[in-house]
C-alpha cells in the first residue's frame, strides 16, 4: 500500500487550472467514467489525512478541527467498511446528530453513496440497509444502554468529546464489537479535554490522525474564512477548535482537571454535616436528561477554614420514583442531614416526590434565582483555594465540571453538586463531628 504522502488525488491534479483546462482535462473521460469518478473518495478526491491508515489498529481516532472533513471520512469509511461488514453501529451526541450529520448530511452517508448503491433509510427502525445485505444501526450516545446488547463488526463514532454519557456508552460500544475476524472503529471528533479521549490517544491499538480547519480551507464559505477565523485564529479556543488541539484544559471553563486531582482524596476527615443535592431532570423520558444526584459533606472550623468532600455521585436517568428512591437510599447510607433539592422544575412536586419514598426525610427546595455563573462561582473558588476535594474518583461528574463554561447550559450533576456544596457552605458546620470515610468503612456504616 502506497503511504498517504505519496497518493495524487484527481482534486490535487485539478488544484490550480483554469476553469477551460479542467474542461480539456476531464473532456477525455466518458460520461459514465466521470460518474465512477465522482464516487472514487480513495482514488480522486480525499487528502492523505481523510483515508484509513494501514496497519493493525483497532481505533482510528481523527482529532481535526471544525470544516476540516471528519463526517466525510466517517461516511466514505462506512461505504467501504459495508463491502465486508454485515453489521455497522452509527454513533453520535443525539439521535439527531445521527439522522441529521451521519446519514442525511451535506456530507453523510446518503449524500456519498452511489445512485445505483444507496441504502435504505428506515428512520423508525434506525437503520440503514445496503443491496449486499448490509445493516447500519443508529445509536445515540444520550442511550448508552441501547448498545448493551447489540454485536457489531464496525463502528463509526462521531464527535465523541461531546458525549453526554461518553465512558458508558464507549463501553458498551466496545463490549459489543464481537463479530468478523478484526472489528474496527473510526472515531472522528474535535477534540475537547475529557479524561476518556485523553486515555484513547495513549492506547497502543489507536491510530491518531490530527488536521486543522485550514487543510480544507479552500472548500469552506468565504464567510467562514474571512469572519470566523479572523476571530478565534490565534486564541485559545481557535486552537481547540480550528487546530485540535487536545489541551489540558476548557478555555474559560471554571474549573481546571488538574486542580481537582491535586486535590483528590482517598478518604475524608471526621464531617459535620452532609447533604444530598439533587437537581431534578424536567422529563423521564429515554432522550430526557438525567436527574443530578451528589453527596456531599464539610468539616469542623472557621468558615475560612472549613473544607469540604464531595462523597458520591449517584446521578441517573429515571422516573420521579426511581430518583426519588435513589436520593432517600444516599440520604440513609451517608446518614445525611439533608437532600437539598432544586424546585425549578417542579416545585413543591419534586417535595411530594421524594416524601411519597420516606415521608421523613428533611427536604429543603432551593430556586435558581441567579445566574448558573454566580451560583458556580464561589464553590469553584474554594477549589482554587484548595478547600474543597473529591473522595474518590467521579469521572462523569468531573467531566461535567471542567467541561463547562459559563454561558452554556449547565449540566445535571454539576448542578447538584453545586446545590449541596453550597448548602453547605452557607447552612455552616454546626453539629456533632461524625466519623470519617475510612472509619465509617471499618465501622461498617
Amino acid at each position: 500500500m502506497l503511504l498517504h504522502s505519496e497518493k495524487t488525488s484527481l482534486a490535487g491534479s485539478l488544484r490550480g487550472l483554469s476553469s477551460d483546462e479542467i474542461v480539456d482535462f476531464l473532456s477525455a473521460y466518458s460520461l459514465p467514467q466521470l460518474q465512477e469518478l465522482r464516487f472514487d473518495w480513495s482514488g480522486c478526491w480525499a487528502r492523505p489525512t481523510q483515508i484509513a491508515p494501514p496497519g493493525a489498529w483497532f481505533v482510528w481516532l481523527v482529532l481535526a478541527g471544525r470544516g476540516f472533513g471528519k463526517t466525510r471520512i466517517g461516511a466514505e469509511w462506512v461505504r467501504e467498511k459495508k463491502k465486508t461488514v454485515g453489521r455497522i453501529a452509527l454513533v453520535a451526541p443525539t439521535s439527531a446528530d445521527v439522522r441529521d450529520t451521519l446519514i442525511e448530511g451535506e456530507s453523510g452517508i446518503m449524500a456519498c453513496s452511489t445512485p445505483w448503491d444507496r441504502p435504505v433509510y428506515q428512520p423508525s427502525k434506525r437503520k440503514l440497509t445496503w443491496a449486499n445485505g448490509a445493516v447500519a444501526y443508529c445509536f445515540s450516545a444520550e442511550e448508552p444502554e441501547r448498545l448493551r446488547g447489540p454485536q457489531h463488526g464496525a463502528a463509526w463514532c462521531d464527535e465523541l468529546a461531546a458525549w453526554t454519557y461518553l465512558e458508558e456508552t464507549w463501553d458498551n460500544l466496545l463490549l459489543g464489537l464481537r463479530l468478523g475476524e478484526r472489528p474496527r472503529v473510526c472515531a472522528t471528533t474535535t477534540p475537547k479535554p475529557r479524561a476518556m479521549l485523553r486515555k484513547l490517544v495513549k492506547e497502543t491499538t489507536t491510530e491518531v490522525t490530527r488536521g486543522s480547519t485550514f487543510d480544507n480551507l479552500e472548500n469552506l464559505a468565504p464567510t467562514f474564512r474571512e469572519l470566523v477565523l479572523a476571530k478565534y485564529e490565534g486564541t485559545t479556543l481557535g486552537r481547540q477548535e480550528l487546530y485540535a488541539e487536545l489541551l489540558d484544559e476548557t478555555p474559560g471553563a471554571l474549573w481546571m482537571r488538574k486542580t481537582i486531582e491535586a486535590l483528590r482524596l482517598k478518604s475524608a476527615p471526621p464531617l459535620v454535616r452532609i447533604v444530598v443535592g439533587v437537581d431534578p431532570a424536567a422529563t423521564s423520558g429515554e432522550g430526557s436528561a438525567e436527574t443530578g444526584i451528589v453527596v456531599s459533606g464539610i468539616g469542623d472550623g472557621t468558615k475560612a477554614k472549613r473544607h469540604g468532600y464531595v462523597l458520591e455521585d449517584c446521578s441517573l436517568r429515571g422516573s420521579p420514583g426511581a430518583w426519588a428512591a435513589c436520593a432517600v437510599k444516599a440520604f440513609k447510607k451517608w446518614k445525611a442531614d439533608r437532600i437539598i433539592a432544586e424546585a425549578n422544575n417542579g416545585g413543591e412536586m419534586v417535595e411530594h416526590t421524594i416524601h411519597t419514598v420516606d415521608p421523613n426525610v428533611p427536604v429543603t427546595l432551593v430556586h435558581a434565582s441567579r445566574g448558573k455563573h454566580t451560583r458556580a462561582e464561589p464553590i469553584a473558588a474554594l477549589y482554587a483555594q484548595g478547600r474543597w476535594h473529591h473522595v474518590g474518583g467521579f469521572p462523569m461528574l468531573e467531566d461535567q465540571m471542567v467541561g463547562w463554561v459559563p454561558g452554556e447550559i449547565s449540566p445535571d450533576r454539576m448542578d447538584a453538586h453545586v446545590w449541596a456544596a453550597t448548602a453547605l457552605v452557607d447552612g455552616g458546620a454546626t453539629g456533632t463531628p461524625r466519623l470519617g470515610t475510612d472509619d465509617m468503612v471499618r465501622s461498617g456504616e
